[in-house]
């Protein structure tokens, strides 16, 4: 990282922004062109959980290539400059990481990998029924790397 006085080396905290976020953006990439999608997920610490419908763009890109980067930010705050255009900035916490994605196919796995969404956004566990697993795709990201980013809030 480039701005080492921005980084947030502590894992706990990383985690905590992740925890603290709604959506996870998943960027991948087929030969030349990229792709960005927002998606609601689930995290365990070592990976992030998203589902997807029977086919479409995003799984089109996954089996082509499953290495992928993922962002999540929070606590946006535009910091603007009454006197200076190029003083006007953003307080922010980011993380940014990579993996690789894979398909779950085992039910209990994909049971798994949606209890992991449902409990990020819920609090709790569900009982998952056979016919909603039966018709969902479900993917698992296994993290290769993260890296954590804050710009505080300025006083003024």
């Amino acid at each position: 990282m480039r701005r080492k006085d921005k980084e947030i080396p502590s894992r706990r905290e990383i985690d905590a922004i992740i925890h603290g976020c709604d959506v996870c953006r998943l960027a991948m990439a087929v030969e030349n062109e990229p792709y960005i999608v927002p998606v609601s997920f689930g995290y365990d610490g070592a990976a992030l959980f998203f589902h997807t419908a029977q086919s479409g763009k995003k799984i089109e890109f996954l089996e082509s290539n499953n290495r992928v980067c993922f962002e999540f930010e929070r606590n946006v705050t535009l910091q603007a400059s009454p006197d200076a255009a190029c003083k006007w900035t953003f307080a922010f916490e980011s993380v940014i990481g990579s993996g690789r994605v894979s398909e779950l196919i085992d039910p209990v796995e994909k049971a798994r990998g949606l209890d992991q969404i449902m409990l990020h956004y819920s609090g709790r566990q569900w009982e998952l029924d056979a016919p909603l697993l039966a018709r969902t795709r479900v993917w698992q990201l296994l993290i290769d790397s993260l890296t954590g980013k804050r710009a505080e809030e300025k006083a003024g």
